[in-house]
């Protein structure tokens, strides 16, 4: 049975963002050859090198080697001290995506993390893409930054990788799991949600699953429009939102940090995301109907990217799922909701 929250706007309905803005056997840290390097790069505005113990700088960009070799790239906010909470970034969007939820993550005591996918960002290929990979690269992760006990967030693209999360990783090391809005377009077979997308969302996926080459093409035109036109990128997104959404979107500094992070998606070209979407559009390889352990499903009951009914039909058939509703929301519910969605984290990291 699905556990229900409903969450509102302030009472003149507009928002307040002053202070918002091994798969089964995942038992134990590994001790496998993984290690930290600082990163400089487009978009970080700090540098560092690692020295022994020394915390990172907020703000850095520093990168996690991979038992395979592999290089994964993450930005960190919050409080260093804090719990682990490992952030799954939407698409197209990449590390840089933390800086949205600095404050939250500040507020609420987290050490709050974003780490691009493969290929995407700084982040190295990867060959063969999984979600039980990406399970076991966020423990890689954890590990690395030497954390026991963590939580995952994803919103939006993010949100499945936080749910496979959830399916693969054990629940005494993965204390807390949250999918916000999430792109739950694979969930019950190929492209299931395909009648409930905009029509331009529909046909991603259906070129994802039919002609690639389409799908190509337009992540490429894509990549070039975030990269090269950032005010007519921008401006496309708050032509598709709802007002809620553009509250969100207009607050100082939002803007050039949501512009930053879905170019940065395009750091190595499109490959990476559109392996992303890929994954995303087909069945995906575990099932939500098993999943018990206990997931925090948000979403904005006026979302014109991904409709609720999509999620809330995944809250119903997942055993564990805690629906939270946002009357009035829209996408980006992860922000304007910032404090509520990781307060939550906090709790059960600290309980």
């Amino acid at each position: 049975m699905v556990k229900h929250g409903c969450v509102t706007p302030s009472s003149n309905g507009r928002l307040d963002l002053g202070d918002s803005i091994g798969r089964q056997a995942r038992t134990a840290p590994r001790n496998g050859p993984c290690t930290i390097h600082g990163l400089a790069n487009a978009g970080a505005t700090l540098h560092d090198t690692m020295d022994g113990n020394a915390l990172p700088p907020v703000g850095a960009t520093q990168t996690v080697r991979t038992a395979d070799g592999r290089s994964l790239a993450y930005v960190e906010v919050g409080d260093p001290h804090g719990p682990l909470v490992l952030h799954n970034h939407g698409g197209p969007s990449s590390r840089l995506e933390a800086r949205l939820f600095a404050r939250s993550a500040s507020k609420n005591r987290l050490r709050f993390i974003c780490v691009d996918r493969p290929g995407i960002g700084q982040s190295s290929p990867q060959k063969a893409r999984s979600y039980s990979g990406w399970a076991d690269d966020l423990v890689t992760i954890a590990d690395a930054l030497g954390h026991r006990e963590f939580g995952v967030t994803g919103w939006s693209e993010g949100g499945p990788w936080a749910l496979a999360a959830a399916a693969f990783v054990d629940p005494a090391r993965l204390r807390h799991v949250t999918s916000i809005a999430g792109g739950s377009y694979g969930a019950f077979g190929d492209n299931w949600a395909a009648d409930q997308l905009s029509k331009a969302d529909a046909l991603g996926g259906d070129l994802a699953l039919r002609f690639p080459a389409g799908f190509r093409l337009m992540y490429a035109a894509l990549g070039i429009t975030a990269k090269r036109f950032p005010r007519t990128y921008f401006k496309q997104v708050l032509k598709a939102v709802n007002d809620y959404d553009r509250d969100v979107l207009v607050q100082p500094g939002v803007e050039d940090d949501f512009c930053a992070a879905s170019a940065e998606c395009f750091a190595r070209g499109s490959d990476g995301l559109i392996r992303d979407g890929e994954l995303l559009y087909r069945r995906w390889a575990f099932d939500v109907t098993t999943i018990e352990r206990r997931v925090h499903m948000w979403q904005g009951l006026d979302d014109r990217l991904v409709p609720d009914s999509i999620n809330k039909t995944v809250a119903n058939r997942m055993p564990g799922a805690v629906w939270h509703a946002v009357e009035g929301a829209g996408h980006f519910v992860a922000i304007g909701s910032g404090d509520d969605v990781l307060g939550i984290a906090a709790e059960d990291l600290r309980a």
